[in-house]
This record gives structure tokens, C-alpha cells and sequence, in this order.
């Protein structure tokens, strides 16, 4: 019992330890949020402003493929159909790239991930070129079915 108790509490000091472990370059801080800027922006940006300036961070927009909607709303990045790395930011190549060139500057990269946020509805092709039918839950590029989901229910509130 002893060392459950023990182990539970080192566990427990780890994680609430780790919010200061901000994976920051020595010397460095202040982060900022690059919402929908194109990766090879984000580069230049990091190499030519933010790390001759000190910054330590930068938060991305979602970089998975994302459903195309009408108009091209921002929200259109958190409807994500595939974990492909192509957005109307860049493709995979661009944001390798640039987390390279950031961190080569002194300045991480933080990505604001949706994992499985996959609830959009209707029929819908996605930035890389992916299909998917949210409303049959079919994510053919994933692979997702409508064995990987929960049944669909209401939302009253």
C-alpha cells in the first residue's frame, strides 16, 4: 500500500511539474499565435522577426487536411478528414521545413491538434484532395468507418 501511495505521488508530481517544462530555448519567452499564416511565411517569419527578437514559441492553426466549405470560414480547419499534413497553409514538405527553420532560429512550434474532431456533416473533399461522408462516417483516408464511431445521438444543449 506504502508503495502505491508513494508511486501515485511521484506521478502526480511529475505531470504537475511538467507545465514548466515548456520545451522553451534557454534565455527565450513569449509566444505568439500565427493563425492562419502559410508555413513558408511562418519560416521566413521566425528567421527574419521572432527570433532575432527573442520569442520562444508559436501556436499553428490545426495542420491536418480539413474539409473545404463554402466561403472558406477559419472554423473550415477544425473539420478535419484525414492526417494529412496539407492545408491551405502548405503541404507536408513546407511545414517540415519550417518547424526546422523555426527551431534552427531558437522559436518551437506548437500545434493546436483536433485529433478526432471529425463531426462535419454532408458529403465533403478535403485540402490534399481526400474524400469523406461525415453523415455516413466514412473517412476513407484515414481510415476511419462507422465501426470506429460512437452512434449518432442529439445534442440538446
Amino acid at each position: 500500500m506504502f508503495l502505491t501511495k508513494t508511486l501515485g505521488c511521484i506521478a502526480f508530481l511529475a505531470i504537475a511539474s511538467a507545465q514548466f517544462n515548456t520545451n522553451y530555448v534557454g534565455g527565450r519567452s513569449g509566444m505568439v499565435h500565427l493563425f492562419e499564416w502559410k508555413w513558408d511565411d511562418i519560416a521566413a517569419e521566425c528567421e527574419n522577426f521572432l527570433g532575432p527578437q527573442g520569442y520562444a514559441g508559436l501556436q499553428l492553426s490545426p495542420v491536418n487536411e480539413n474539409a473545404v466549405k463554402s466561403g472558406r470560414p477559419w472554423w473550415e480547419r477544425y473539420q478535419p478528414i484525414s492526417y494529412k499534413l496539407t492545408t491551405r497553409s502548405g503541404n507536408e514538405e513546407q511545414f517540415a521545413s519550417m518547424v526546422r527553420r523555426c527551431n534552427n532560429a531558437g522559436v518551437r512550434t506548437y500545434v493546436d491538434v483536433i485529433f478526432n474532431h471529425m463531426a462535419a456533416d454532408g458529403g465533403t473533399y478535403g485540402t490534399a484532395g481526400s474524400t469523406a461522408s461525415p453523415s455516413s462516417k466514412s473517412y476513407p483516408a484515414v481510415p476511419y468507418s462507422s465501426l470506429d464511431f460512437n452512434p449518432t445521438c442529439a445534442i440538446s444543449n
